[in-house]
Order: structure tokens, then C-alpha cells, then sequence
């Protein structure tokens, strides 16, 4: 069965927001792979959801880590992954009330 992956508002938000980042600091053709290979790396849910681990604070709600510089939180339904959030190392310091929120 093929999971339907959605990305929320906010996970899109991050995503553009980490391309800003990385623009100056790895440069256009460096930083776009990266950001390419993230959104690919959430799209490949659809076929393998159960991954990650369940967050101990919010129920249904899963972790799971990219490259060890990113965590994507997403959760799953019947038949939709729906990406919440995706935290890129050092640029969302607050983490845990992150989650808070979600």
C-alpha cells in the first residue's frame, strides 16, 4: 500500500526557511541538492511510514532523523503521512517547546 505524503504549511515553511539558510553558507548548486534530497527522503513515506520513533510528549507524533542534521515529525493516518515540521540542526534552538506546539 502507497501512503499519500502531504506537507503542512509549516514544513514548507521550513524547508524555504533552510534554503535560505544554506543559500550563503554552501551556495545555490550545493544547498538546492540538499533541500532536493530532504523533500525526497519525506516522500519516500509513502512506501515505509512505521519509522522513527513515536515522541514520548505528543502521541501519534513521529521522529525521525536526516543526515543526523535534520529531524522531520510527521504522522500517520490510514492512508496519508502528513509531514508537521522539519528541524534542521542549529537553526530551531527551541526544540522541545517545537514540540510543544504540535
Amino acid at each position: 500500500m502507497k501512503y499519500r505524503v502531504l506537507l503542512s504549511d509549516d514544513a514548507e515553511d521550513d524547508i524555504a526557511e533552510l534554503l535560505t539558510y544554506l543559500l550563503p553558507l554552501a551556495g545555490e548548486k550545493v544547498a538546492r541538492r540538499y533541500v532536493d534530497r530532504l523533500i525526497d527522503h519525506c516522500y519516500s513515506f509513502e512506501a515505509f511510514p512505521a519509522r522513527g520513533i513515536v515522541s514520548e510528549k505528543r502521541p501519534g507524533l513521529r521522529l525521525v532523523g536526516y543526515r543526523r542534521r535534520a529531524t522531520i515529525a510527521f504522522r500517520v493516518t490510514s492512508d496519508t503521512v502528513t509531514i508537521v515540521r522539519i528541524f534542521n540542526k542549529g537553526r530551531n534552538v527551541d526544540f522541545e517547546d517545537e514540540l510543544e506546539s504540535l
